[in-house]
């Protein structure tokens, strides 16, 4: 089963509880905290767009990237809704390749917890690469702990002509929680039925720090008062060194 294909036009429904507001604000006052030019940023992992939306209205030059093109579709549909132009790229996280070089990168909802361990030192070096010297990075993971808590749960998300079940499964050998997942939406009398998996990884901050430092961060810091802190939502913020 692959992922976000068919929940590609599903997942706005089904993530409408998400304050996407709340992480939007929370990026505006990294930015004024820091002090720096942030002008343009990159939404990396950005999925059907909607915080790239949100950043670009604001006033911020966007650039979205993800490895889904179906998710871009939806993404690219909503910018243009808005009379917005971001810039959307098809692209995996361990091959970005941009034009140049971005005064930030954010990755909201867990994307980081998305790339296997033996991807995050590529990603890292290429963030490395195409944010400006002194430019941020800014991610949000779930705690470990969180990801074991669900273990063997299952839920249930229904809304008007869609029913989502979905379980959860955590290998704590592997560090790593499989979702399965199955959508059914109404077609005329009938319901189409498709399946969808996903993996998390579970990183700590001291792991997460030691691949960073390695890829040349500094300033390192974890928040976990963020949005959706009482979720297990940890914020990772660091700065790409000083030529």
């Amino acid at each position: 089963m692959s992922s976000y294909v068919s929940l590609a036009r599903f997942y706005d429904p089904l993530t409408d509880d998400v304050p996407y507001d709340a992480f939007e604000a929370y990026y505006k006052k990294a930015f004024a905290e820091d002090g720096g030019e942030f002008h343009l940023l990159l939404d990396l992992c950005c999925g059907t767009g909607t915080l790239t939306v949100l950043l670009s209205k604001a006033g911020y030059d966007m650039i979205g990237a993800d490895a889904s093109p179906d998710m871009l579709a939806v993404a690219a549909g909503k910018a243009g809704e808005a009379g917005l132009t971001p810039l959307f790229l098809c692209q995996s996280a361990e091959e970005l390749d941009l034009y140049g070089t971005v005064d930030a990168t954010i990755s909201s909802l867990d994307s980081f917890n998305y790339l296997p361990p033996e991807s995050l030192p590529e990603v890292l070096h290429r963030l490395y690469l195409f944010i400006r010297p002194g430019g941020l990075l800014i991610f949000d993971i779930r705690s470990e702990e969180w990801l074991q808590s669900l273990d063997g749960s299952t839920f249930v998300d229904e809304k008007d002509d869609l029913l989502c079940l979905w379980r959860a499964d955590y290998d704590a050998k592997k560090r790593s929680i499989v979702y399965g997942m199955d959508l059914f939406s109404r077609r005329g009398r009938l319901w189409d039925r498709q399946s969808e998996a996903h993996t998390e990884y579970a990183y700590s901050v001291e792991e997460l720090t030691s691949l960073l430092s390695a890829a040349g961060f500094t300033d390192i810091r974890a928040d976990r008062q963020g949005p959706q802190g009482e979720l297990g939502r940890i914020f990772i913020r660091c700065r790409r060194k000083e030529n």
